[in-house]
């Protein structure tokens, strides 16, 4: 995979190539303008891009340009806010520009594979946005038929989860641990076309 590092901080370009280089090919640039000339050139396959870089405009411009390349924003202080403004222009994970190796390669992992990475933050945010939006649209939802399958604790942790509630928050108000929790999440899942905690959000918000 062509991997292009874009950043105008060498040292954090030369360690993130220290991270990805195996088994990549790996290409740098320090400049938005040598960043759109490269990725436009439609070889990359994956951008490591410093959010110092750009800004949103930057980078739904650059989307645009380089429709093929997968955009993983790294900043150097992540903020959900941040994260979906960025979200919303095409971009396909968010992380901390220090992100650990582990985490950084199961990132690409889940990117590579045509899914998306976010921190649990932007997660938490973009549920309870889907929760204000379906509330303040006031939609009619089946959630009785949605949540057949699930037993009456699944479909209360399910409609929690919905509400933007954490696993602690959730663990707090049923008087169990959060072990438990996660342990009724992925009974859940395996009965729901809900693969995680922001799919089965949208589902039970969206009906």
């Amino acid at each position: 995979m062509l991997i292009l590092l874009a950043s105008a901080n060498g040292s954090l370009s030369n360690r993130w190539q220290g991270l990805v280089a195996e088994g990549n090919q790996v290409q740098e640039c320090r400049t938005l303008g040598e960043l759109k000339r490269v990725a436009s050139l439609g070889e990359v396959e994956l951008v490591l891009l410093h959010r110092e870089l750009v800004d949103v405009a930057a980078c739904a411009e650059l989307r645009a340009a380089a429709p093929r390349a997968r955009l993983f924003l790294l900043s150097d202080r992540p903020d959900p806010e941040e994260g979906l403004a960025f979200l919303k222009v095409g971009i396909v994970g968010y992380a901390n520009s220090y992100i650990a190796r582990d985490n950084l390669l199961e990132a690409l992992r889940v990117i590579t594979g045509g899914g998306v990475w976010l921190g649990q933050q932007v997660i938490q945010q973009l549920i309870l946005e889907a929760a204000q939006s379906g509330a303040a649209a006031g939609r009619e939802r089946n959630t009785d038929k949605l949540l057949a399958p699930l037993t009456p604790t699944e479909r209360k942790v399910a409609e929690m989860v919905a509400a933007g509630r954490t696993n602690l928050e959730i663990a707090a108000d049923m008087g169990i641990v959060e072990r438990t929790v996660k342990a009724h999440l992925t009974s859940i899942y395996g009965k729901l076309p809900a693969g995680n905690r922001l799919s089965l959000a949208l589902l039970v918000n969206q009906g």
